[in-house]
């Protein structure tokens, strides 16, 4: 997966590998705790899809395989009119602000699997949110857990709340015009920070 690198604001992996549970809450009070078993018993699912990096980047045609958010959201009593907004939150520590109606569309998924290869450091295992017709950086890696929250956020830095791709929707403020040639050449050193961040890693964590 050399055309699909690790790359993001926060270039480093977890320090360490962890098992496959994700908190579901609203309005931070617990609702249910997934685990890996639960997963498979909802029915892991093979899900094509293209993945666009607000940078301009784009990679075609991937398999991740995984289950669609919405139905491990209703296994847990859960479901869009539980709250507006969702916030998804990650063992890195990089949080993705959502409106609850595109995080719970068909085709967002949890994905624990890529191109048939278990999900590792580089590409964001054990868990990932993916959202396809978003923005990249909707697609939390090492994904921890979801809150549904009846408030908007407070700040969104460089997040766009929504950040769909075909509204080109980069900046939470800015056109995309103006910000598509600045994001086009922070790519080569975002990518070589995040490899070089992934090579100091621990094999352990490191995909195979």
């Amino acid at each position: 997966m050399d055309d699909m690198p690790r790359f993001g604001e926060n270039p480093s992996p977890p320090p360490e590998p962890s098992p496959l549970r994700l908190e579901i809450s609203v309005n931070r009070v617990p609702v249910a705790e997934v685990t890996e078993t639960d997963l498979e018993a909802l029915g892991l699912d093979d899900h094509c899809a293209d993945f666009h990096c607000v940078t301009t980047w784009s990679v075609t045609d991937l398999t991740w395989t995984g289950v669609p958010l919405h139905r491990v959201i209703a296994s847990v009593g859960l479901d869009e009119r539980s709250a507006p907004y969702l916030v998804a939150r990650a063992a890195d520590h990089r949080r993705g602000h959502f409106i609850a109606t595109d995080a719970l569309a068909d085709n967002v998924i949890l994905a624990t699997r890529l191109n048939g290869k278990s999900l590792g450091a580089r590409h964001g295992g054990p868990l990932r949110l993916v959202a396809p017709q978003l923005y990249a950086y909707k697609s939390i890696k090492h994904l921890i857990s979801i809150d549904f929250r009846n408030e908007p956020p407070n700040r969104l830095g460089l997040e766009h709340l929504r950040g769909r791709v075909a509204y080109e929707e980069r900046h939470p403020t800015l056109p995309s015009w103006l910000v598509r040639t600045p994001y086009r050449i922070l790519i080569p050193p975002t990518a070589h920070l995040a490899e070089r961040s992934l090579r100091r890693s621990k094999p352990s964590i490191k995909d195979v």
